[in-house]
């Protein structure tokens, strides 16, 4: 967003957008894989619009156009620009290529025929991008957009956040926006309070909103920003919106926040699913969305890096002040986390965490499955430190490839009945549904059917159960009677070090395997590494929610790999 204006020729914001793309595509706007996808997608979606009579939706440019106008007409209310004289242009928002390309694909794109002919494709849009590139700013604006020129009668716009505070960000910058453009605003009948902004020709009204309010039921929302969705710990505000948003014609629910720490909450959620639509995995043409990152192999302290992470970069984003971030970073890992999170839009869980994420990430191999093993020995881990919430069995075999051993990971997870009632884990529900838990009746998770399962995959093939006697004595001793081979493993730093550090390096050197689980990815990024005076490492969580049952129970199995042939191992007396 920047000056001078010029005199727009027609349809600009649209050539705008899709110069962009084919800039990005082209290698000369440096972007990471998401952003590429966004523009793959956008370009063949423009071709099948061009080719096949049969695609259900048309780029309206005029629709485009008006949006993009209409933004522009705000003025800035930060920094040098807003100051300027109320005679001077510039004073005025310009939109960048990259957010002309969200405007023009949220806004264009709209449906050929039938019932919601002329009415907006998609419902859902998702911006995710670090912080200082203008997204509460551009969001405002869109908010305005939607009380006074989307033609909508009886219209709800939101700002939503978890705090009251939060979601008067954007509803905030609106209303400063509204002030500021008094003279525009009193031709659209707009009204500007302090707790609202309202259009009365049209009944329609814009205001805060927060899980801290009682009137999140019964909503019919047109248009909401949703602000700093990774901060919000449930997903009760999200679900609220996406049912209330379901009584209009084409409602739209933008999602503006960075990145965050907490895999298992709604945010991670919807960016993942947004991430199968861009590789397409997940057919599905009302979600757009733009992730704003880097790549797996970008060094993260090259300024080139920085660039691509950040679309405002030299305009809202001042390059010295990234710089700065990223020296002190450098120099104190403790800083790491939030340099990355905040200024590159990498994911993290911890201050100081175990593994490489996007390492684990690439391990990922989702045909993978255990059924290929049946018949061949594996070593068992099993942590049932948390018998109310939840408890890891974790398999690993090992195969040989080019002289290389291979490791490959299976997770089962049990919680009981009351852990998926109480919500304790936004995340569980779905877990469930996808078969990744095994969910018990009553308040405490069922020890016999832990035990039933394991002397069921005992009929598979061989096995050797490692368990802390801390917490399984009984366990054991009722899976030795029927056979099961089960080995103590005590939770020490003595036992637990070795393993952790070999899994990792495996990891790191792509000869760990895994089928995509995500209850195990969430609890491998809550690991924190505890290092003592001689180097050794242990597992520990910051926060008693983050849960790392499985990557406990994994370390355990592991450790029983590492045992040599002297007779320790079942299989190999």
């Amino acid at each position: 967003m920047r000056g001078p204006r010029r005199s727009p020729p027609p349809a600009r914001h649209v050539a705008a957008a899709h110069q962009y793309c084919q800039d990005v595509l082209a290698g000369r706007i440096p972007a990471c894989l998401w952003i590429r996808l966004a523009c793959e997608r956008q370009l063949r979606d423009l071709e099948r619009e061009r080719t096949d009579p049969s695609w259900p939706y048309r780029l309206d440019a005029e629709q485009a156009e008006r949006v993009c106008d209409f933004v522009e007409l705000m003025p800035h209310i930060k920094g040098p620009l807003a100051r300027l004289p109320n005679d001077d242009p510039n004073r005025l928002i310009r939109l960048e290529p990259w957010q002309c390309f969200a405007l023009v694909a949220v806004y264009g794109w709209v449906h050929r025929a039938g019932k919601f002919a002329g009415k907006r494709r998609f419902r859902q849009a998702y911006l995710e991008v670090p912080r200082g590139n203008a997204k509460s700013t551009l969001l405002a604006g869109l908010g305005l957009y939607a009380l006074a020129a989307d033609g909508e009668a009886g219209a709800e716009v939101y700002s939503a956040a978890t705090t009251r505070d939060q979601a008067k960000i954007v509803f905030g910058a609106a209303r400063r926006m509204a002030l500021k453009s008094r003279g525009l605003l009193r031709e659209l009948g707009v009204g500007v309070h302090v707790h609202a902004i309202t259009r009365e020709r049209t009944a329609s009204t814009f205001q805060p909103l927060s899980a801290e309010d009682h009137t999140l039921e019964g909503l019919n929302v047109h248009f909401v920003a949703i602000d700093e969705l990774h901060a919000h710990r449930t997903r009760a505000v999200y679900d609220v919106i996406e049912t209330g948003a379901g009584k209009r014609d084409q409602p739209l629910m933008w999602v503006i926040t960075t990145s965050g720490t907490n895999r298992a909450g709604i945010c991670y959620e919807v960016r993942t699913y947004l991430t199968k639509i861009l590789q397409q995995l997940a057919p599905d043409e009302t979600v757009f969305g733009l992730i704003y990152s880097i790549d797996d192999a970008d060094d993260w302290t090259l300024e080139d890096t920085w660039r691509k992470a950040n679309p405002n970069w030299g305009i809202s984003v001042d390059p010295a002040h990234v710089a700065r971030l990223a020296a002190k970073a450098m120099q104190m890992p403790s800083a790491q986390p939030t340099f990355l999170t905040k200024h590159l839009d990498v994911w993290v869980n911890a201050d100081t965490s175990w593994m490489d994420m996007r390492a684990w990430d690439r391990c990922a191999q989702p045909e993978l499955s255990i059924e290929e093993f049946k018949g061949q020995p594996c070593k068992v881990g099993l942590d049932l430190a948390s018998k109310t919430d939840l408890a890891a069995k974790v398999k690993i075999y090992k195969r040989e490839q080019e002289g290389l051993d291979h490791f490959y990971a299976f997770g089962t997870y049990y919680v009981p009945q009351a852990a998926i009632d109480e919500a304790r884990n936004a995340q569980y529900a779905g877990w469930e549904a996808t078969e990744r838990l095994v969910v018990t009746p009553g308040d405490v998770i069922d020890i016999d059917q832990i035990e039933l399962d394991l002397i069921e995959d005992a009929k598979h093939g061989p096995i050797e159960l490692a368990y802390d006697p801390w917490q399984a004595t009984q366990l054991a001793q009722h899976l030795q009677a029927q056979g099961v081979p089960t080995i103590e493993f005590r939770n020490t730093v003595a036992n637990f070090s070795a393993p952790m550090k070999e899994i990792d390096a495996l990891v790191r050197t792509g000869r760990w395997h895994h089928d995509g689980d995500p209850a195990l990815a969430w609890m491998i990024s809550n690991v924190v590494c505890h290092v003592d005076a001689k180097e050794n490492i242990y597992p520990r969580k910051e926060r008693p929610e983050n849960k790392i049952d499985g990557p406990v129970a994994a370390i355990m199995a592991m450790g029983r790999h590492l045992v040599d042939n002297s007779g320790k191992s079942f299989w190999d007396r």
